[in-house]
């Protein structure tokens, strides 16, 4: 019941809003001359402009009562005003909802100030000010705002909603006057009104076009990578729905722009006006429904969970499109350039239907058969076998101690086809069945969902000699293989990784852990990101000593001027006396907890441009250092093995880290599971 109660005030206020913000705008854009403002249907529209203020604040209230109720969890909270005022004085929501309440009283007031004087055009503009502030500030509580307040964040979504009150506000002054032209057609003022009418006609087919355009930019920061979820998700059948409802408006609006008005405007007698009106009045009302319902889809969308974080459990068709998987594949590419060809000669006919005055059927039907030609061509080629687990999401955490768990599940039941290093080394003496996948240089996680590769761990794959291991390996062991092979392939990967950076260019996240150090400290490498670099050294001992008595020497520049941290890893146990051999000459933490889960997962970012090493076990390199920026991406690599004098130049160490703190901030890598 809570939730119907939020969807309807938060429905009603945002209505009245684009409606009170809508009325001014249009009003303000047609006002030159003052004898507009006496007209029968402006005044009409006045008289609801105080009722829409009073909506607005009544339907916030029902936003702070449902609000409370669901943040609480006791849905009687929702009907308790000390509880409402915990929420305002406490949380960010309460701060921005008491910021649009204040906003809303205001709009009010300029409501009722408007009403007791003699209007011109500049106090619409005022109107249409007042009335737009609350607007933006209910795009603070959007999802676009969720995760982080920012003009980049903010932007597109709140011009989305100020371009479609200019639109949805300005309806029922449209049909305003088309009721009254219909009621009266003989009146004089008919002409001006049809001005009215042309320039409203005028602004909406721009502001139709922005407001797509806005559209697309916030669903895509809704929905991300993530396109499957537009078909198996509530937020996306919801946004479908939506899509429907404005093709519709589209199509009504195009109806009364192209023919109707024009039949008005062209009429020489009361009868044609009264016929054109009649039309007018019908499917201008029927748009304005239209509108309200696509107004209470906006905010179910709104209030439903975003597409990006949709967990798909069971995704339920036997395919998927996926250009990764099947580009390179032949004549995938020929086959979708030739249909995208096609569509656009499809959208061509429109233009070519609409310039030579073809009949409807044919304007329709030649268009819709191109099209579906087109994709009939394109699409068959990009789909690719689907499961039930395709789109699942890993219940595992992509990090260290995953990523080695699964290296040692692999040993125990991958090598012996796969090979050590999944190289598919493995001999396979019947002919009739395919030879292991080389999982390491081949690039199938990035070709596959993690969701694929679960599947055929758990059920094998039908026509090779790969069993599924879900009778034998419980659910979290086989997610961890999963994260292994991405590290394996990641690894193999970031062989392009030297010991100096690519300024602006991060590509490769650095694999999280958690740590404990022989300093007492511990924490998680995500603990810096935002705050320090890391400078993780995977050292032998003694071979090392050398290495670390120069970082010591450099320790405090590195931390103090160059915002960087350094985790010492070792790649052996170290005894007790080991341990206080080391830690008793350097300042910076040597991890004593967790080293093994690091260097298990760290040893698959070895491999260096010249040295492959693809073959047996591979090798294990006595002394390797990982630069990571503050934003977790693995950025450099020194290898002491195989790039010989490297980074022990202090130099240039420190010139490396130094571009990194010059560069500007960027977003952290996506989540923490393997995609």
């Amino acid at each position: 019941m809570i939730e119907i109660i939020s969807s309807f005030a938060r429905w009603s206020q945002l209505t009245a809003n684009l409606i009170l913000f809508g009325s001014c705008v249009f009003l303000a854009i047609i006002g030159q001359q003052k004898a507009v403002f006496e007209a029968s249907w402006v005044v009409r529209l006045e008289k609801g402009f105080p009722w829409m203020g009073g909506v607005i604040l009544l339907g916030l209230l029902g936003i702070l009562a449902t609000t409370t109720g669901e943040a609480t969890g006791i849905a009687s909270n929702a009907w308790n005003p000390s509880a409402w005022f915990e929420i305002i004085q406490q949380t960010r929501v309460g701060h921005i909802w008491a910021a649009r309440m204040l906003l809303a009283a205001t709009l009010l007031s300029v409501i009722l100030y408007l009403r007791r004087i003699r209007r011109v055009r500049w106090h619409y503009i005022l109107g249409a000010v007042a009335a737009s502030l609350p607007l933006i500030a209910g795009t603070l509580t959007s999802h676009s705002s969720a995760e982080e307040i920012s003009f980049e964040s903010i932007a597109p979504y709140a011009l989305h909603i100020l371009l479609a009150g200019i639109w949805f506000g300005a309806l029922p002054a449209f049909l305003l006057i088309v009721i009254g032209n219909y009621r009266e057609p003989g009146k004089s003022s008919f002409p001006v009104n049809a001005i009215y009418l042309k320039k409203f006609s005028a602004i909406a087919l721009p502001v139709m076009l922005l407001l797509m355009v806005t559209g697309l930019i916030v669903v895509d920061r809704m929905v991300e990578e993530y396109y499957h979820t537009l078909v198996s998700s509530s937020y996306g059948w919801l946004l479908n729905f939506k899509l429907v409802v404005l093709a519709i408006i589209l199509l009504i609006a195009y109806q009364v722009r192209n023919q109707w008005l024009p039949l008005l405007s062209q009429a020489d007698d009361t009868a044609q006006i009264k016929e054109g009106a009649a039309h007018l009045r019908k499917w201008v009302g029927i748009e304005f429904m239209l509108a309200l319902l696509l107004m209470l889809l906006a905010t179910l969308l709104a209030n439903t969970l975003p597409a990006k974080h949709a967990i798909i459990e069971n995704w339920p068709y036997p395919f998927r499109f996926s250009i990764d998987a099947t580009w390179d594949e032949p004549d995938v590419q020929e086959m979708f350039w030739f249909g995208a060809m096609l569509l656009i000669i499809a959208l061509g006919t429109i233009g070519l239907g609409i310039k030579n005055h073809w009949g409807r059927n044919k304007r329709i039907l030649a268009p819709s058969v191109l099209a579906i030609i087109a994709l009939a061509i394109a699409l068959p080629p990009l789909a690719i076998k689907a499961y039930p687990e395709t789109y699942q999401k890993p219940s595992v955490p992509f990090d260290a101690i995953s990523i080695s768990n699964g290296s040692q599940l692999f040993a125990a039941h991958c090598v012996s086809c796969h090979g050590p290093q999944g190289k598919g080394t493995g001999i396979i003496l019947d002919p009739e069945v395919r030879d292991p996948t080389d999982l390491l240089t081949e690039p199938h996680t990035a070709k596959h969902t993690v969701g694929n590769i679960y599947h055929w761990l758990s059920h094998g794959i039908p026509g090779t000699a790969m069993p599924g291991f879900a009778a034998t390996l419980s659910e979290e062991d086989r997610w961890d293989m999963v994260n292994y092979l991405h590290a394996l392939s990641r690894g193999f990967d970031a062989r392009l990784l030297g010991s100096m950076i690519t300024p602006e260019t991060p590509a490769v996240a650095s694999p999280v852990f958690a740590y404990s150090a022989h300093d007492g400290s511990s924490g998680n490498l995500k603990d810096f990101r935002l705050q320090k670099n890391v400078l993780l050294v995977l050292f032998s001992w003694p071979q090392s000593q050398q290495r670390l008595r120069q970082l010591k020497d450099a320790y405090e520049e590195i931390s103090l001027t160059l915002n960087t941290e350094i985790l010492a890893v070792p790649m052996q146990e170290l005894d007790e006396q080991e341990l206080l051999d080391i830690t008793s000459s350097i300042p910076f933490p040597v991890v004593t907890e967790g080293w093994p889960e690091i260097k298990n997962s760290y040893w698959l970012y070895r491999r260096i441009r010249t040295v492959p090493d693809l073959q047996g076990k591979g090798m294990t390199p006595g002394h390797m250092e990982f630069m990571t920026d503050r934003f977790g991406y693995l950025r450099a690599r020194w290898v002491a093995q195989f790039e010989g004098f490297g980074w022990q130049s202090i130099d240039a160490l420190t010139l490396q880290l130094t571009q990194l703190n010059q560069e500007g901030e960027i977003m952290p890598p996506p989540g923490d599971h393997a995609h």
